[in-house]
């Protein structure tokens, strides 16, 4: 685990990584200027509950791949739901607010993960358990906040000019960034080399 001392503001940005692209530098970046943080780890899972494993690299390989990608000191990457036992981000994030007493944590997510987020274990519960940063993604503006979650987030909104105010919010909190956008997605890449 990344060094962690009470006061640090972290964000948690968990994913596959399979295989890891600018996409995930550009959300990374965003987040770390907007939301002021000092760090963002990224959590590369296991395996998501909700994708075929089929296609999945093996975790040594994407980790291989997102050290290489994650060139910025800022930008740390973990296992650390391998170690874990779980791929459920609510197991991962309860687990380091009880380890990490004092650090400032928000979830990150992509704003195309947002249509789906209705599906993860115990999403509600998730909702209070860390503010949440909802970045802006090519296609994806206007379906994530009309989806059930982002239905259900609505009341928490921050305004995004308040973004840097969000790792102290009381959850449940979310902002929605903007900014520069990838067209880099996972899915395309493993398409690309399949051929």
């Amino acid at each position: 685990m990344p060094p962690h001392p009470p006061g640090l503001r972290v964000g948690l940005f968990g994913g596959s990584f399979n295989p890891p692209h600018d996409g995930h530098l550009a959300v990374s970046r965003i987040a770390l200027r907007r939301l002021r943080l000092d760090s963002v780890w990224w959590l590369v899972s296991p395996g998501n509950p909700l994708k075929d494993r089929g296609e999945l690299l093996p975790l040594a390989v994407r980790l291989a791949e997102a050290r290489r990608l994650a060139r910025d000191p800022r930008i740390k990457v973990s296992a650390i739901e391998e170690a874990l036992g779980s791929p459920f981000s609510f197991d991962t994030v309860t687990y380091l607010k009880r380890r990490c007493p004092g650090v400032r944590f928000v979830w990150i997510m992509g704003a195309d993960n947002l249509s789906s987020f209705h599906r993860w274990k115990r999403w509600r519960d998730f909702l209070r358990l860390t503010p949440i940063a909802i970045v802006d993604r090519p296609g994806s503006t206007l379906n994530a906040m009309a989806s059930r979650a982002g239905r259900a987030l609505a009341p928490y909104r921050i305004s995004e000019s308040a973004a840097r105010l969000l790792p102290c919010a009381k959850p449940p909190a979310f902002v929605f960034l903007h900014g520069p956008r990838s067209p880099a997605s996972s899915t395309a890449l493993r398409a690309a080399r399949k051929r």
